[in-house]
């Protein structure tokens, strides 16, 4: 298994957050041509109280939002573009993802749940691969890999 779900709401239990988060994984690290072996990813399935608290202590937002991402190495690119892969820590992040938010943004998009907890776990995943939206260059290239690792799910554009 690449990740490693750990459930702190019960609602994930019932969403099936570890096999959403394992799906979204593979989809990724499979669509950039990255081996699996022996890397972990930690995703930890939460509510908006919980991710309030996470953002306001390492972001210093203090407010809910729907996923965060903690790499356990810095591999963005210092220049616009594709991060340089591959990575040396095994142990490539942590992820939280709210399930309030995520219900809340699904429904007032018109999407389907378990589609919008995929995207967002492939954007935290491609976060701990070095990929941001920060420079506008950057942003394109990682909606880009986005809605082409969804596509290879059979999942429509996001954006």
């Amino acid at each position: 298994m690449l990740t490693d779900t750990i459930i702190e709401d019960i609602r994930w239990q019932d969403a099936g957050l570890n096999v959403l988060a394992e799906a979204a994984a593979q989809a990724t690290f499979a669509h950039l041509g990255l081996a699996t072996d022996n890397v972990c990813i930690a995703v930890l399935g939460c509510d908006d109280t919980r991710i309030a608290d996470l953002n306001r202590e390492f972001r210093s937002k203090p407010a809910a939002t729907n996923v965060l991402s903690w790499p356990s190495e810095t591999l963005a690119a210092e220049t616009a573009g594709a991060p340089p892969l591959p990575f040396s820590d095994p142990e490539l992040g942590d992820i939280a993802i709210s399930y309030d938010t995520c219900a809340r943004e699904a429904e007032a998009a018109g999407k389907a749940f378990d589609n919008h907890v995929i995207h967002l776990v492939v954007h935290g995943v491609l976060h701990l691969l070095g990929y941001d939206h920060i420079r506008d260059p950057d942003a394109t290239l990682m909606e880009e890999t986005e809605r082409r690792i969804l596509g290879t799910m059979g999942i429509d554009d996001p954006y």
